[in-house]
């Protein structure tokens, strides 16, 4: 039985991914894990990397090719349809995001009840640039007053929730912006963990001030219409007829 399903997305992370999937590794070392990733048309040797740092690890590690680039939360999205755990881990993979802070997310994950549920970081001391950072201030606080997500950084890769909840998110583009919104909608609980940052090691952002602020406006109303327009019903009872 795989108890957690880390899903990546990467392109053109060949210099970084064998660090990651060995960090990876170190820090479910006592859990009963997968990795499922996606690599979202790279134009170097991110799978062969990938494949080789897995030789080495306890679990095992899948890697899905797409043709041609289609985006982060396609990549993701991939990915958790052929994940089998029972929850899945979500990571970037250019390393910023620590391994080492999934103990901490899986902790408060064990502890909640509810049948959906987000367990996000919060990312301390970000190692980003002020400008990338003075932009997701803004970005965060226009989300928050809006979609009122109960997350102060939904921009945070690292993520812990069921995969039947995962699966159950209308996929769009950029969804995996506001999965802690898309859970709140479900009348899942959302809660934030304190995680480390760090600097990325090799390589380029893929995202810009522009494909941020503009995409991030369209999709925040989009969701703000999405919750709107959700309905929950609240079931007073069932009952059956006997069996014959």
């Amino acid at each position: 039985m795989i108890e957690f399903s880390v899903i990546l997305p990467a392109k053109d992370e060949a210099d970084n991914i064998g660090v990651l999937l060995t960090e990876i590794d170190s820090a479910l070392k006592d859990s009963h894990y997968e990795v499922v990733l996606v690599d979202d048309g790279s134009s170097d040797a991110t799978a062969d990397k990938a494949l080789a740092a897995a030789q080495t690890m306890q679990g095992q590690v899948s890697v899905i090719q797409h043709q041609a680039s289609c985006g982060q939360s396609t990549a993701l999205y991939t990915a958790a349809q052929h994940a089998r755990g029972d929850f899945i881990v979500v990571l970037d993979a250019d390393g910023q995001n620590d391994p080492a802070d999934i103990p901490s997310l899986k902790q408060v994950a064990n502890e909640l009840q509810s049948h959906h549920f987000c367990v996000i970081g919060h990312r301390q001391q970000r190692k980003d640039t002020a400008w990338k950072r003075f932009q997701s201030r803004v970005a965060n606080r226009f989300r928050q007053a809006v979609l009122k997500d109960d997350t102060p950084d939904t921009g945070c890769g690292l993520k812990i929730l069921p995969r039947h909840t995962y699966l159950q998110l209308p996929y769009f583009h950029h969804m995996h912006r506001f999965v802690p919104a898309l859970v709140k909608r479900m009348g899942g609980e959302v809660r934030s963990v304190p995680v480390n940052h760090r600097a990325r090691l090799q390589g380029v952002s893929k995202y810009n001030a522009w494909n941020r602020a503009w995409a991030g406006l369209l999709d925040i109303l989009g969701v703000l219409w999405l919750i709107y327009r959700s309905r929950k019903p609240q079931i007073k009872a069932i009952k059956r007829s006997q069996e014959s």
